[in-house]
């Protein structure tokens, strides 16, 4: 499930998959395969993405569907 709100958040905020794998410190071919649910996400990414997003990783994982805890 959660693979589907990486793309959906990277959409929403009108990035490339080339852009956020910057931004992960990887390769866009390593965040296709994020995103594609082929390789699992270590948790030290989705703490950057949630940074940077401003959303829970909660929301980012599938645990919730609110976006912000605040």
């Amino acid at each position: 499930m959660y693979y589907k709100r990486l793309r959906d958040m990277r959409e929403d905020h009108d990035l490339t998959q080339k852009q956020v794998a910057e931004i992960l410190e990887t390769t866009q071919q390593v965040y296709s395969e994020y995103e594609k649910g082929i390789r699992e996400i270590p948790l030290r990414r989705i703490i950057l993405l949630a940074k940077y997003y401003d959303c829970s990783i909660d929301y980012l994982v599938g645990l919730s569907d609110e976006q912000n805890t605040k």
